[in-house]
């Protein structure tokens, strides 16, 4: 049982990592996130995002979520099987009115470290900054 809570822990780690990076613009919380191979996949504003990883990190850097003191963000569900695993994160406050739901798939690596390996996300609602 104790490898099953630390697992959850360790899934749950990772996506915060996301969380806070994301939030504060902080890149090297994003690395620590996410597998250097990572890519990010989405619909936003009219386009498609189907990118590597650092050009979320890019534009994180650029923009923090959080910029306008309104976001935040909730797990919404985490299951793991083995090294494989999936995270649902619910945002909204995004730069101010943005909202999404972003789908997480996780990997274990290194020994037990997970990693978040890709970013699929869906716009649900708010508007966008230009970036």
């Amino acid at each position: 049982m104790n490898q099953v809570i630390d697992d959850y822990d360790g899934i749950a780690q990772a996506v915060q990592l996301y969380i806070d990076g994301g939030g504060e613009g902080d890149v090297s919380k994003l690395k620590e996130a996410f597998h250097d191979d990572a890519r990010m996949f989405g619909h936003v504003g009219g386009h498609r995002l189907d990118v590597p990883i650092a050009q979320f990190f890019d534009m994180a850097a650029s923009g923090p979520m959080n910029s306008a003191g309104t976001y935040r963000a909730r797990v919404v569900s985490i299951t793991q099987v083995g090294d494989a695993a999936q995270a649902i994160v619910a945002e909204d406050g995004c730069w101010g009115s943005a909202s999404f739901v972003d789908f997480f798939s996780l990997t274990r690596v290194d020994g037990g470290t997970w990693k978040i390996a890709s970013k699929t996300f869906a716009h649900t609602g708010g508007e966008i900054p230009k970036m």
